[in-house]
C-alpha cells in the first residue's frame, strides 16, 4: 500500500508555519522560547553549582564541575538520536504524511526509554573507573562518583524529555517545553536549597534534586503528548519501534550523536589536561564553562531553528527557501554570539564572583573566559551550518568534519603541548577551542555550498520543470 499524503491538519496555537510567508519573524518566534528554555536550564544548573560552591566548598564545586564533560560524552550520542527524531518528524509534518509522523512519534518515545535505561546502567556501574581514567584529583573523586551515580538515575526521564521536546519543536511548538522546564527548574532550585543547606547532603543533594526535577519535566511532556490530537497524539498501546522510522531516525541521529560524542571526547581530553592544574583551576574552569553555557545555548536556539525550518521546507518541497533560512540563521547567531560573548568576558570577574568568593578561582575562570567566551560566536556559526546540513538530510558530512576539525585537532594539540612542554600555561590549552571552531566552520560552509549546488539545485530545477509541464496541460 502506497503512503498517502494527508491534508494539513488544522493548525493549533502552538504551531508555527515554517513553509510559507516571512522567515525572520517566525524564526525569532521559534528561537526565543528555545533560548529562554536553555537559559532557564542553565540558571537551574548554575544554582546547583552556586549552592555547592557557597555552602559545601570548593572541593564540592570541583567535584561537580569535573563530571560535566563526562556527562556530555555519555549523553550526546543519544541526544543526537533525538535530533534525528526532530528532523524526521519535521520532514513528515511538512509533507503532510500523518501515518509516518505518528509512527515516528511512538518509535522516538520508545527509543528514549531504551536509551535512558542504557545510560543509567552505564553511568552507575562505570562512574568511578572512568573518573579515575580522567585523572580526577583524589580529594574530589569520591564526591564526583556520588554525584555522577545519582545523576544518572534520572537518565530515562532526561531522555524522554529530550525526545518529547524535539518532537514538539518539529512543528514549531517551543513554548510548552519552556513552561515545563520552568516548573521543574523552580522545583530543582528549591530542592537544592533544602537538600544541601537544610539536610547537609552536599553533592548528593544537588544530584537528587536534579533527578527529581527531570522526572517531573518528563512527566509533563508525556502528559502533553497524551493530550494531543491527531497524528501528534501519544498512545501507550502503540508504543513500539517501527523499523523504517528507526532507520530514518538513525540515519540523521547516529552521525549527529557521534559528532556530539567526538566533541565531548575532545572536551574530556581537555578536562583531563585541566585536571592536572589543580583544584583552583578546575573550580575556575567549572564556573567559567557554566557561564559560557549561557552564550552557547542562546546561539544554539538558532541551530535548532535551522534544523526544523530546513527540514519542514525540504518535506514541503520549498527548496527556494533554504538559502534565505541559512542567511537569517547566520545573522541571528552572529549578533547573539558577538554581543553575549564579548559582554560575558567583560563582566567575567563580577559574574564569576557569584560562583566562588575565592580570588584565585575567579582569576582562573577569567583566563578561560578570555580565550573561550569572547570568540564563542565562531562556535555558534559552526553549529548553524551543522543544523543546515542536518536539515537537508546530510548528517555524515558534519560528523566527519567534526572528527578531523575538532576531535583529532584537539587531541593532537593537547598531546603535542604536553609532550613539548613540561608545564604548559593553561592559556595554550584553552586556545584550542577557537582555533578548531574556525577550522571546522570553514569546512562546513564548503560542504553546504557543494550540497546546494550539486544536490538541491537539481531538485529545484526538476520542480520548476514539473510546474511548467503542469501549467501547459
Amino acid at each position: 500500500m502506497k503512503d498517502e499524503k494527508r491534508k494539513p491538519a488544522k493548525k493549533t496555537k502552538h504551531e508555527i508555519d515554517m513553509v510559507n510567508g516571512p522567515i525572520l519573524n517566525k524564526m525569532l518566534l521559534f528561537a526565543l522560547p528555545v533560548m529562554a528554555a536553555s537559559i532557564l536550564q542553565l540558571l537551574f544548573n548554575a544554582a546547583d553549582i552556586i549552592v555547592v560552591g557557597r555552602f559545601a566548598g570548593d572541593d564540592s564545586l570541583a567535584a561537580v564541575g569535573s563530571t560535566t564533560s563526562l556527562i556530555n560524552l555519555m549523553v550526546n550520542l543519544f541526544v543526537g538520536l533525538s535530533i534525528g527524531a526532530n528532523v524526521l518528524t519535521a520532514r513528515y509534518f511538512g509533507a503532510h504524511k500523518g501515518r509516518e509522523l505518528n509512527e515516528t512519534l511512538h518509535t522516538a518515545v520508545a527509543l528514549s526509554l531504551i536509551s535512558g535505561l542504557v545510560l543509567a546502567v552505564i553511568g552507575i556501574v562505570f562512574a568511578e573507573p572512568i573518573l579515575v581514567m580522567m585523572k580526577s584529583p583524589e580529594d574530589v573523586l569520591n564526591l564526583a562518583v556520588v554525584y555522577l551515580r545519582i545523576y544518572f538515575i534520572g537518565m530515562p526521564a532526561m531522555m524522554v524529555y529530550n525526545f518529547g521536546s524535539a518532537i514538539l519543536r518539529a512543528r514549531g511548538d517551543t513554548q510548552r517545553p519552556l513552561y515545563f522546564l520552568a516548573i521543574s527548574g523552580v522545583i530543582n532550585v528549591l530542592l537544592n536549597l533544602f537538600f544541601v543547606i537544610k539536610l547537609d547532603m552536599n553533592v548528593a543533594g544537588v544530584a537528587s534534586a536534579t533527578t527529581i526535577s527531570q522526572v517531573i519535566s518528563a512527566g509533563m511532556i508525556v502528559t502533553c503528548l497524551f493530550r494531543e490530537e491527531g497524528d501528534f497524539r501519544l498512545d501507550i498501546r502503540k508504543l513500539r519501534i517501527h523499523k523504517q522510522r528507526l532507520l530514518g531516525i538513525m540515519q540523521v541521529g547516529l552521525p549527529a550523536g557521534f559528532q556530539g560524542v567526538l566533541f565531548s571526547l575532545s572536551n574530556v581530553l581537555i578536562q583531563s589536561a585541566i585536571n592536572t592544574f589543580g583544584d583552583t583551576v578546575i573550580a575556575g574552569n567549572s564556573a567559567a564553562s557554566n557561564l559560557e553555557g549561557f552564550v552557547y545555548f542562546a546561539m544554539n536556539a538558532f541551530y535548532q531553528a535551522a534544523i526544523s525550518f530546513t527540514s519542514q521546507n525540504m518535506g514541503a518541497g520549498k527548496f527556494e527557501r533554504i538559502t534565505p533560512i541559512m542567511k537569517r540563521s547566520m545573522i541571528c547567531v552572529l549578533v547573539t554570539g558577538l554581543v553575549l560573548g564579548i559582554a560575558g568576558y567583560i563582566a567575567s570577574p563580577l559574574l564569576l564572583g557569584i560562583y566562588s568568593t575565592s580570588s584565585a578561582v575567579i582569576a582562573a575562570g577569567t583566563v578561560r573566559m578570555a580565550f573561550v567566551c569572547a570568540p564563542y560566536v565562531l562556535c555558534g556559526m559552526m553549529e548553524v551550518m551543522v543544523g543546515m546540513l542536518r536539515g537537508l538530510g546530510y548528517s555524515i558530512a558534519p560528523m566527519i568534519v567534526s572528527l578531523v576539525g575538532a576531535c583529532l585537532s584537539r587531541i593532537v594539540w593537547v598531546t603535542i603541548l604536553f609532550e613539548v612542554m613540561a608545564s604548559p600555561p593553561i592559556q595554550l590549552v584553552y586556545v584550542s577551542y577557537p582555533v578548531t571552531w574556525a577550522l571546522t566552520l570553514m569546512v562546513h560552509i564548503f560542504c553546504y555550498v557543494w550540497i546546494m549546488e550539486h544536490k538541491i539545485k537539481p531538485m529545484m530545477e526538476a520542480k520548476k520543470q514539473r510546474e511548467l509541464e503542469n501549467a501547459e496541460k
